[in-house]
């Protein structure tokens, strides 16, 4: 006896958020801080590795970010985003941004370009991307946003950091 698809498929262990969470960390990948700024002025930003090129015509790129993060709500607000590609000696920023600390942006150099969409971290990004949103798509507990790229800043010619196995790496040049 022979057993259909459904029947075998069926008998799988469920995929769990936790399961799919050990399941992606496998997947090493950089890491961003995204940043914007709301109707008031007042800067916010997320440490991201769901980052994303989409098209090189128009430049576009994707970010996908927590319903209900205050990061989402400015860049929804403002209509942009700044992509903060980290380098190799960021790892200390990636946590600040990842722990959601209410004065983070008081804890390290950061500017704002008036022609940005979100503060750009001088010191910790390699490149930063600023973006206009065109489009996004909201998905379980996330929402993706698509940005157009509308200018890059290459700052530093540093090795970007990378996040994959629950650690962060850098990129060995050898």
């Amino acid at each position: 006896m022979t057993e259909s698809p459904a029947t075998a498929a069926s008998s799988l262990p469920t995929a769990t958020p936790d399961a799919f969470r050990t399941m992606m960390s496998g997947f090493p990948t950089g890491v961003c801080v995204v940043t914007s700024v709301d109707g008031a002025g007042t800067p916010w930003g997320m440490t991201c590795s769901s980052v994303c090129s989409v098209a090189l015509d128009p430049p576009t790129l994707l970010v996908c970010l927590r319903s209900g993060s205050p990061t989402l709500a400015a860049a929804l607000e403002h209509g942009g985003f700044t992509v903060n590609m980290l380098h190799e000696g960021a790892r200390d920023t990636a946590e600040l941004f990842a722990s959601g600390n209410p004065r983070r942006f008081d804890l390290l150099p950061w500017e704002q370009d008036p022609s940005a969409h979100g503060p750009h971290l001088v010191r910790d990004a390699h490149t930063t991307a600023d973006c206009t949103v065109v489009m996004t798509q909201p998905f379980g507990d996330h929402v993706t946003v698509f940005g157009r790229v509308r200018r890059i800043v290459r700052s530093r010619p540093q090795s970007p950091l990378l996040y994959g196995l629950r650690q962060f790496r850098t990129w060995s040049a050898t």
